[in-house]
């Protein structure tokens, strides 16, 4: 039962062998048709026709030439269609290849100038059938039985439902726009502030959203439901912060309850990470009918308002009862996946390794540095090593789902191997203020942390990242001495190893040979890392 919690708790983590294909090529590569163009602002308008779960919709796409083509390369999965696309007042010419759409240019944009394109879609979006970990439309309802309708598309794409530029590392420079058109009390709720909410003649509800920030397309979401909100003032780094929730109404007391909790959450974070990164949208929670998901500025909520994970602690430490999974988990999300981002789905680690760390350390925040480890601890039940973190890139491929258990390990032994919390926290809030609202790579991230401490971490990267293999942690006794040494690791594995009496082993794979003092036992297990320990027998 462990493990189907844990893989149930992950979006659209493949444990099978990934072969790639050529439409995996053309989705996660930056093709000759993507390349030449960049995503300045999406300006979406939806209307979803609920009983027959089909949308409708218009996206204008201000997009920037950065060098000439004639064709441009959309993306919007079957069986949803692109039923027009105008340019300047003109119809244009569209192909399609599957779930990719070419679009005919009627001249050769101007480099460095920004154009307007509309794109019509229409259809049936894909359903979710166990949202949010197969992706797509949610079309539910609440306990009254009225319409109660979301979407979660990490992994699927956003693609899956409007035509976008689908490829993590180019996201709306100036943000979005999101027009949502619903039935009378029904509410229409999105990313950033609501900037006007109507009720037309007709009966018609529409409500405008408006994001300034850079957004990754997999976090544009409407939400559709009989909402009732309410707000606060948190006093954080850069001044007031907005919070606002939207829960159905008759959940309205519950999370007033519940969500007492993040102004705490919010203070530990901006203390390890540095400002909440999207002061200008507010912070949002919006009750979902799914578990959850780290969409930007409008995190989805559907834990039942209760702590855990769904009533269960990930890491059976008990720990992980004292404070609400999603909302924790996916508001780290907002440094680490939203504001940093990485460039190729390959590298998710950035987002997963980082957040689920956010979780030990808003433990250690509330109950003690201690109480964080056993909760870090607690979750090694979790890690398969079944493939490498990492995974293919430029194939829309993601790695094992150890990039969230084994990877917080990972950054956890880091920390201990610097030997110094203040400087590890400077390290995190540096790394947000360096790549700030920006895509990046994997090895950025690693060069970064390399640079700041001015230490190599090369190896321990290549290791847990890189490799299935737990490094063995080998000593043998002799009669006056002791030798220790790293196995099972690759090659050149240099990675200090600080025992339980804080002893700093300086280890390679190659034997290292010190004076056995008695009084000092080399070899008690150190929970800080996570690494086997064997004996040798000569």
């Amino acid at each position: 039962m462990k493990f189907l919690l844990f893989v149930f708790l992950l979006p659209l983590m493949s444990f099978s062998q990934f072969l790639s294909t050529k439409e995996d090529s053309l989705r996660g590569s930056i093709t000759k048709e993507r390349v030449w163009w960049d995503v300045v602002e999406y300006r979406l308008d939806i209307t979803p026709d609920i009983s027959n779960k089909k949308i409708k919709g218009k996206n204008d796409i201000f997009f920037k030439a950065i060098s000439n083509s004639l064709k441009m390369q959309l993306d919007l999965q079957r069986p949803m269609k692109i039923d027009s696309v105008l340019f300047e007042g003109k119809k244009l010419l569209v192909e399609s290849l599957k779930d990719v759409w070419y679009v005919s240019m009627p001249s050769l944009p101007v480099c460095d100038s920004i154009y307007q394109l509309s794109v019509y879609f229409s259809g049936v979006p894909q359903e979710a059938k166990l949202a949010p970990w197969d992706g797509g439309w949610v079309w539910s309802i609440d306990d009254l039985g009225r319409p109660f309708v979301s979407v979660a598309c990490q992994g699927l794409g956003a693609s899956s439902w409007y035509p976008c530029k689908d490829h993590q590392s180019d996201e709306p420079d100036r943000g979005a726009e999101i027009t949502l058109r619903s039935r009378n009390n029904l509410i229409g709720v999105s990313n950033g502030r609501l900037i006007s909410n109507e009720l037309s003649e007709d009966f018609n509800r529409i409500t405008k959203w408006k994001v300034k920030n850079p957004i990754n397309n997999y976090n544009i979401i409407p939400s559709f439901g009989y909402f009732k909100s309410f707000s606060e003032i948190y006093k954080g780094e850069k001044g007031p912060l907005d919070c606002q929730y939207w829960v159905l109404d008759y959940d309205l007391e519950k999370a007033k309850d519940q969500f007492l909790q993040v102004t705490k959450m919010l203070s530990c974070f901006e203390y390890w990470f540095g400002p909440y990164p999207f002061y200008e949208d507010s912070y949002k929670i919006i009750q979902a009918p799914f578990l959850g998901m780290e969409h930007q500025s409008g995190i989805a909520y559907g834990n039942g308002f209760s702590n855990g994970y769904k009533l269960r602690d990930l890491s059976e430490s008990g720990w992980g009862l004292k404070w609400d999974f999603i909302l924790v988990h996916e508001s780290g999300h907002e440094w680490f996946g939203n504001s940093i981002t990485s460039k190729d789905i390959a590298d998710m680690w950035v987002h997963e390794a980082f957040t689920n760390y956010s979780e030990v350390l808003f433990t250690e925040c509330e109950y003690g540095k201690l109480a964080g480890q056993e909760y870090l601890v607690g979750l090694r039940h979790n890690i398969l090593n079944d493939k490498p973190i990492i995974g293919e890139f430029d194939v829309h491929n993601q790695g094992s789902s150890d990039m969230y258990y084994k990877g917080s390990n990972m950054l956890h032994m880091i920390r201990q191997l610097v030997k110094d919390d203040e400087k590890f926290r400077l390290m995190l809030r540096e790394m947000n203020k360096k790549f700030y609202h920006q895509t990046v790579s994997g090895v950025e991230v690693e060069g970064f942390i390399n640079n700041y401490f001015s230490i190599d971490f090369s190896k321990v990267f290549n290791q847990y990242l890189r490799t299935v293999d737990v490094p063995a942690f080998e000593y043998q006794l002799l009669e006056n001495k002791i030798k220790y040494r790293w196995s099972n690791c690759v090659e050149g594995f240099d990675m200090s190893y600080r025992n339980n009496n804080g002893v700093l082993l300086n280890c390679s794979t190659d034997w290292v040979t010190v004076e056995n003092n008695k009084g000092v036992d080399y070899f008690i297990p150190n929970d800080n890392f996570y690494v086997r320990k064997r004996k040798v027998i000569d």
